[in-house]
């Protein structure tokens, strides 16, 4: 009974899981403003990081938002994850949500096809 009831747990668990990485609501782009973003990026970010597009490949750390932005695992959900943690060698910027989602749009944008 008690192998059964774990089953079923985690059976039901992983369905969830399932249902929510297909879910089109987490599969929509970030709805903020990449101009914006932009700005932001070049008033708190460039002082460390190269915010701006690049067309010659990434030599430096930290990494250029280009850079950030080709990777694979870049996406709206592991760039609002990123943003709203901790780094050991990064300021910790408040920022609004707003201003993460125009941030996080900019940066995508700078993702190349």
């Amino acid at each position: 009974m008690v192998v059964t009831l774990r089953w079923m747990i985690a059976s039901y668990f992983v369905a969830s899981m399932i249902l929510v990485a297909q879910s089109p609501v987490l599969a929509q782009p970030v709805a903020g403003d990449p101009a914006s973003g932009r700005k932001i990026a070049t008033t708190l970010c460039s002082s460390c990081h190269r915010v701006l597009p690049m067309t010659l490949p990434d030599k430096g750390d930290p990494l250029s938002f280009q850079s950030i932005a080709d990777q694979p695992s870049t996406t709206g959900i592991s760039m609002n994850v990123f943003l709203h943690s901790n780094h050991n060698n990064m300021p910790d910027f408040i920022l609004s949500s707003a201003e993460a989602n125009d941030l996080i749009a900019y940066i995508l944008s700078l993702k190349k096809p």
